[in-house]
């Protein structure tokens, strides 16, 4: 049996037709084509899901998206301001090299963008304590956390956090 969900995705209005038993992960990569999330465990561990919904960072992979009725959603394919213009979480992980395979690279910079909406002065411990549920198995960490140090850095100076 399918439910029909009304959600906002990338601060645009969607409706998916899902089964109840259906994820918020597997409704946004299958019906709704947004495959910039990435499935990785299924079971909440590794981070590479992670979106924001209503302003707070989750793995998709343990929402139902039924659950996300009326919700707003923001993936990676919303954090673009424009086609030819990166995030400045974006550009910074391509500068610091913070992405390697890519494939855990969406979930870690959704989680960046949530520390940063709500710290935008984040110590290198706190940057590490918001990472922790993300999985990373190529970089080892310490170019991610430089390109969100030096993005927050670019962010305050522009007066956009």
């Amino acid at each position: 049996m399918n439910r029909l969900v009304s959600m906002t995705v990338n601060g645009e209005p969607c409706e998916l037709s899902v089964a109840l038993n259906r994820t918020l992960l597997d409704a946004l990569r299958n019906e709704g084509s947004l495959t910039g999330t990435k499935i990785g465990c299924d079971v909440g561990d590794c981070g590479a899901c992670t979106v924001i919904m209503d302003g707070r960072p989750v793995n998709a992979c343990l929402v139902l998206a039924a659950e996300a009725e009326g919700a707003a959603i923001e993936t990676i394919e919303g954090l673009q301001p424009a086609y030819d213009k990166p995030h400045p979480l974006q550009q910074k992980f391509m500068e610091f090299g913070g992405a390697q395979c890519g494939f855990c690279t969406p979930g870690i910079i959704m989680m960046a963008k949530a520390l940063l909406d709500e710290n935008p002065d984040p110590s290198e411990d706190e940057i590490r304590f918001a990472l922790a549920g993300n999985i990373c198995r190529c970089t080892g960490y310490t170019k991610i956390i430089d390109a969100v140090r030096a993005t927050a850095e670019e962010l305050r100076r522009a007066g956009t956090l």
